[in-house]
Formats: structure tokens, C-alpha cells, sequence
């Protein structure tokens, strides 16, 4: 037998708890290859402080996963590989990926999978993740990185052999550690600080660390009593340690406020700011699902609980909490290109989520309404420089989106609109403190993608994003009113079709807005009226190949700097984007 991608399958625990097996081969694609770092793979749909592993936020308003109570803290959310989401492989030989970029600037990633079976209907497997990310604004040395992280993750499922009874278990670890800069000091402020001088730039933190560590079990199991029929339980389990260290004895003291809520009970916060949270979670759900005559149901039950906690909370003061959901969902697959399906979950009481969807081969419309709590943050925080203690009421949202399929021979058209209406929102604002707005936002956002095959060799797609956002509380959303992000390049196999080949532009851009600035303390991004984070369009230029499994991307970051009138792009307020930079990744297969 001859291994290769066919032979080392992967699947997820989502599609097993649909009764919609679905292997996947593993990918030897090019299409946005070189977009490796994983803000980048979004097609630059987050905004961050401007290096890989750096804090993050979704640019476009999302509906949290989870109605009940959530940590808060998110800012490193993107690069944690959440066992929920995790592979788990169907191998006929050992198989191994790796896969490594090598930034300019030292923003390094490593990846690597391993997995292989103890016996037909047995595998077992691990992945490894490293970030080595330098500080592209003011590094001393050369190894003054602003990002660490090491994260891994080890695997197994199993199946009976009969094929009644299921197993997938996955235990996942990161510690994402991060040296804060806080941004650049602005001019006004030090009149010797230059904003896009990089390297020699004037920064506001030097003493300054935030650290996320987390670690989860999950374990999948279901039982087949017949195919109309199966009861399953999921059990997961999740610890988030969150650290925040500060030399208030340096002139990092001078970012932060003069505030010291802390000293009073511990005197070494006179000189240091040790902020620390601790959120736990424990959950377990039971149901029962089946599939007949084309339709599949679930109906569950959830118990879930958990607390933050924090040593400088309040005598007597708790965050815990005791939750209890029912839900259910039903999926009609009424041929190959036509489904209907409805899913919905209630939080007893005061919560819920309500999610339609509807798919065809010319039209695809889905509409959620939820209801959900806000974070146990923005309830319940006691750091040395920010407190508050609040009773918010829950969030409430409607979403309806929908989507066209126009396809000609060599044109694909995706026209969208997607329409949110949000009551009660959670934000943060100019003072950095949580606030719970008192009216609605109405957000208006058509959209379009396009593809366009050009003659034989050459490939042309495009995204358009208009975003207009209406209501008492539309100011607290901060999205760029157009988003656009372009690629244009030849495709085509090379050498009697022995290598495969990408080469092109890929250009992205947003309009002007008043993006929402980043405070270390709380990880938190909050409202700013005063730095307006100019439209950029930033242009890249790539080559993607492949010569038989082995992939290589080579990519130079910001082609057009110094060509415009402005030195250079933010991202976020005091945060600048990339300079010119080289990157260079490669991803390749063992399969034996």
C-alpha cells in the first residue's frame, strides 16, 4: 500500500456527534498559504498590536459561543488550539506534519502533528506548538522577544468493534507568555518619540508581563443501540491562570494610573502590580441523538460550573456559578445541496440561543437570536489599578445573514448582508472600566466575495465589507465602515507538472475609524476618541509551492512602504503594523 494523504485521515468530534462522519485528506492546497500566522489566516479580520502572538479582538462584532458565564479574558483566544476544535486521525501508518515559518524580524511558529494507529480502530496522537515572536517596536537584544508560547496537545480515539460505542479524548495545554510595550509614547507626550522608527522606537513599558496559562481535558463517548438511536456524554474540564506583573519602581509606572487599590493588603504593591485571576470550569452533558429517514435530532442536558477567583477580592466576595441547559437540534438533509436544520439551547433561567439554518444551491440564510450573560470580568474585577463590581443584565442579540450563490464558468459571486440588532451590549469604555449600554445597536453590512478565473493560469478574489452601524449605543462598536482584501496571482503547475506554483499580490485595507485602544492591565481593548487609525492599503507579494507533499511560502510584508504619504499603518492606537519584512515557511508530510 502506498501511504500518503488519502491514507492519513482526520476528522472532527462535531461531525461523530452529528452521525456525519466526514474524513478529511490532509491538505497539500497553496490557496492563502502564505498567510501562516493565524491573524493573517483570517484575512487580517482581527485587529492586534501589530506581531504574531500579540493580543487580539474579532474587527466584526461575533455572538460569544457560550450564553453562560465566560472568563472575560480573550485577548490570546486565537492562538489556543481548543480541543473542541482539535483533529482526530483515522491513520493507516505513523504520519507526522511539520510545518515552520521563519518571519523577518525573529517571528518564528512551529507546528508539528504527529498521530498513528495502535490497531485499526485505535489511534493515538500529539501536536506541539512553539511562538518565538521579537519585539518588532524597540527590542534591546537580540533575543527580546515580545511573545513566548509553548502549547501542546495529546489525543486518542478509539472504536468498538463493532462499531457501537465511541471514544475521543484530547488534553490540551498553553502557556502564552508576553513581554508588554504598552505602544509607542506619542508625540504630544514625549516630543522626542518618532511613531515609525521600529526598532527605535520610544515605548512605554520594559518591566511589564502578562502570562495566560490554560489547560483542558475533554473526553467524547457515545453508545449505539441502534442507528435510529445513540446516547453519548461529553465531560470537560478547564483551568485559565492569568498573571499580570508590572515594576512600578521603573518608568513603567509612568503608563499606568496613580491608583493603588492593592497596597492595602499587600505592601509589595506599593513597587509591583500582581494582578491575578483564576477561572475554572467543569461541565457535563448528556443526551440522546439519532438519524431517520434523513433527518438527525439531539436533545441534551448540560450541567456546568465553575468561579473565578482572585486573591483581591472582597472578604466574602464570590464569582461562582451553577448552570443547568437544556437543548436540542434537528438537521433535515433533504438531497446533497439542500438541508434545513434548527438548534437551540436554554440556560435556566434567563438565557437562551436560537439558531435556523437554511442551505441551497443558490441561497444560504441563517438567524440566530440569544440572550447571554456577561463575562465574569466586566461583572467582578479587583486589579491595583482598576475595580469595579457590577450587576449587569444580559446581552441580548438578533442576527440574520444570508448569502447568494452566483456561479458562471469562471466568475463566483458570494453577495451577503448580514444584519445584527444588540441590546444591552458590554464594552468597555474611555475610562478603561466595564459599562453596560443602555440602548441598541443596529449594524447594516452587506458584503461580497468574488472569484475570477482569468484565462488558464491566473486566479483573482476579492472580499468588500460596508459596515454601517445605527442606534443609542452604536459609538461603542468601533469597525471600519469598508473592509477590503484582494489577491491576484498566477496559478498554474510547472515542470510537467512536478511543482505548483502561486505567485502574486495580495492587498488588504480598511477606512479611516477610531479603533479601540489596548490596556495591558486588564487585557482588555476599550474605547478611545482621539487616534483616529488611518486608512492604509498594505500590499504583499508571495510565492507559494508545492513539489510533490512539500509546500514552501516566501512572502514580503508591506511591498508598498515608502511608496505612500504616510510613513507607514497602524493597527491599533500607538501600535504600528509591519514594516518591510521577509517570511519564509515551509509544511511537509512523513507518512511512514
Amino acid at each position: 500500500m502506498v501511504y500518503g494523504p488519502k491514507t492519513s485521515l482526520y476528522f472532527y468530534e462535531k461531525d461523530i456527534k452529528r452521525n456525519n462522519l466526514i474524513l478529511y485528506p490532509q491538505d497539500t492546497a497553496l490557496n492563502n498559504f502564505h498567510n501562516y500566522d493565524p491573524v493573517a489566516k483570517s484575512n487580517w479580520k482581527y485587529q492586534n498590536l501589530g506581531n504574531v502572538g500579540s493580543a487580539t479582538k474579532p474587527m466584526f462584532y461575533e455572538i460569544p459561543d457560550v450564553i453562560g458565564t465566560r472568563s472575560g479574558f480573550s485577548a490570546y483566544d486565537l492562538y489556543y488550539h481548543a480541543p473542541e476544535n482539535n483533529k482526530y486521525f483515522d491513520t493507516k501508518s505513523p504520519f507526522t506534519e511539520m510545518s515552520a515559518l521563519f518571519g523577518g524580524g525573529q517571528r518564528n511558529m512551529l507546528d508539528i502533528a504527529f498521530a498513528r494507529n495502535i490497531n485499526s480502530r485505535w489511534n493515538v496522537g500529539f501536536d506541539f506548538h512553539t511562538i518565538r515572536a521579537r519585539k518588532t517596536l524597540n527590542p534591546v537584544a537580540r533575543d527580546d522577544n515580545m511573545v513566548v508560547q509553548n502549547s501542546y496537545s495529546v489525543h486518542t480515539n478509539y472504536r468498538s468493534e463493532n462499531g457501537k460505542y465511541w471514544l475521543l479524548a484530547n488534553f490540551s495545554r498553553m502557556l502564552h507568555k508576553v513581554n508588554e510595550i504598552g505602544g509607542i509614547i506619542p508625540p504630544d507626550v514625549d516630543s522626542t518619540s518618532v511613531y515609525f522608527t521600529y526598532e527605535d522606537a520610544k515605548v512605554w513599558l520594559s518591566n511589564t508581563q502578562t502570562r495566560d496559562l490554560r489547560q483542558e481535558q475533554r473526553a467524547y463517548h457515545e453508545y449505539s443501540i441502534r442507528d435510529e438511536l445513540q446516547i453519548y456524554h461529553i465531560f470537560d474540564y478547564k483551568n485559565k491562570d492569568l498573571a499580570f506583573d508590572a515594576a512600578l519602581n521603573t518608568s513603567d509606572s509612568l503608563f499606568y494610573p496613580k491608583t493603588r487599590y492593592n497596597a492595602l493588603l499587600d505592601s509589595s504593591q506599593f513597587d509591583t502590580t500582581m494582578n491575578r485571576h483564576n477561572f475554572r470550569e467543569w461541565g457535563n452533558e448528556v443526551g440522546f441523538k439519532g438519524s431517520f429517514k434523513g433527518f438527525y435530532y439531539n436533545a441534551h442536558a448540560k450541567f456546568r460550573g465553575g468561579r473565578m477567583k482572585s486573591p483581591f477580592y472582597p472578604e466574602g466576595e464570590s464569582n461562582n456559578f451553577n448552570e443547568v441547559y437544556l437543548g436540542g437540534e434537528l438537521i433535515g438533509k433533504i438531497s446533497e445541496k439542500w438541508s434545513i436544520s434548527a438548534d437551540g439551547e436554554y440556560l435556566i433561567p434567563g438565557a437562551f440561543r436560537l439558531h435556523g439554518l437554511f442551505i441551497s444551491p443558490w441561497l444560504e440564510v441563517d438567524y440566530t437570536k440569544a440572550v447571554y450573560k456577561p463575562a465574569a470580568m466586566e461583572q467582578m474585577y479587583f486589579g491595583n489599578h482598576y475595580q469595579w463590581d457590577n450587576a449587569f443584565d444580559n446581552v441580548g442579540v438578533d442576527q440574520i445573514r444570508g448569502v447568494v450563490k452566483i456561479d458562471f464558468q469562471k466568475i463566483k459571486l458570494r453577495p451577503s448582508l448580514t444584519i445584527n440588532r444588540i441590546n444591552n451590549y458590554v464594552y468597555f469604555n474611555e475610562e478603561r472600566i466595564a459599562e453596560q449600554a443602555s440602548g441598541e445597536a443596529f449594524m447594516l453590512i452587506p458584503g461580497l466575495k468574488a472569484s475570477m478565473r482569468i484565462g488558464q493560469k491566473f486566479q483573482w478574489d476579492t472580499e468588500v465589507i460596508f459596515t454601517q452601524i445605527t442606534g443609542e449605543s452604536g459609538d461603542n462598536f468601533r469597525i471600519p465602515k469598508l473592509y477590503g482584501n484582494t489577491k491576484f496571482y498566477f496559478d498554474s503547475p510547472m515542470f510537467n507538472e512536478n511543482v505548483y506554483v502561486q505567485i502574486g499580490l495580495d492587498i488588504r485595507y480598511h477606512s479611516d475609524y477610531l479603533a479601540t485602544a489596548y490596556s495591558p492591565a486588564t487585557q482588555q481593548f476599550y474605547l478611545q476618541n482621539d487616534f483616529n487609525v488611518y486608512a492604509y492599503p498594505v500590499a504583499d507579494v508571495f510565492l507559494n509551492f508545492r513539489i510533490n507533499r512539500t509546500r514552501v511560502l516566501l512572502k514580503y510584508n508591506h511591498l508598498n512602504s515608502g511608496l505612500m504619504k504616510d510613513e507607514g499603518y497602524f493597527v491599533t492606537p500607538d501600535y504600528t503594523g509591519y514594516k518591510s519584512f521577509i517570511d519564509l515557511g515551509i509544511t511537509w508530510y512523513l507518512f511512514d
